[in-house]
């Protein structure tokens, strides 16, 4: 995919997302999701947050959690979730569907990533079977390089990760297959509700 095309993805998952969590029960918002820690509402905030938040301000925060970016994530999400409406957060992420934010040094393939990777986090933990299309999910994988799976800390030795509805795997070692989808949260540290993996390993990554 050129630039454009990922950037479309991009504007497609957000449109997507919008509609998703506008049929949402007041429930579910408060429900949790695979971010530890975080329920619907603390992801949305932690996703619009660049949309609301200046470049001087967000250095003001990040100075303020003495240069760690989880720990800077996690205050904001916190706080914003606690004093943003779901309606204002809806409201800002609808507003900004065809937003170029993209992570420092991310480019748009991180901006697809992180919208893919936290849309995922809400879908899943709430056990709703929201198929993100594959071609999406494919650039996200493909897209991924050893520094940003290692950002994620996801201990994966002795494990080959293998698609079963894609043809993509990773790693060397005892197959552990599922859809490309809970895979790519595989890499990214989370554990998946049972029945969601396949192969010996699955119970090492699953809650």
């Amino acid at each position: 995919m050129t630039d454009e095309d990922l950037w479309a993805e991009v504007t497609a998952e957000r449109r997507e997302q919008a509609d998703l969590l506008a049929a949402l029960r007041p429930e579910q918002w408060d429900a949790p999701t695979l971010c530890d820690g975080w329920r619907v509402r603390e992801v949305v905030a932690h996703t619009t947050m660049p949309f609301r938040t200046s470049l001087g301000r967000t250095l003001v925060e990040l100075v303020k959690a003495r240069g760690d970016v989880n720990r800077m994530a996690d205050r904001c999400a916190r706080r914003d979730a606690a004093e943003l409406t779901a309606e204002k957060l809806l409201a800002s992420l609808r507003h900004n569907i065809a937003h170029r934010w993209a992570p420092p040094g991310g480019g748009v393939h991180g901006a697809l990533s992180h919208e893919v990777i936290h849309g995922l986090d809400i879908t899943v933990g709430l056990g709703l079977d929201r198929r993100v299309p594959l071609a999406r999910v494919a650039a996200v994988l493909t897209g991924m390089r050893p520094k940003n799976i290692a950002f994620f800390g996801a201990d994966l030795t002795g494990v080959e990760l293998r698609a079963t509805d894609l043809d993509w795997s990773h790693g060397t070692g005892t197959p552990l297959r599922g859809l490309a989808q809970d895979l790519l949260l595989v890499l990214c540290g989370r554990r998946l509700p049972p029945g969601r993996l396949d192969g010996e390993p699955a119970p090492r990554f699953s809650r």
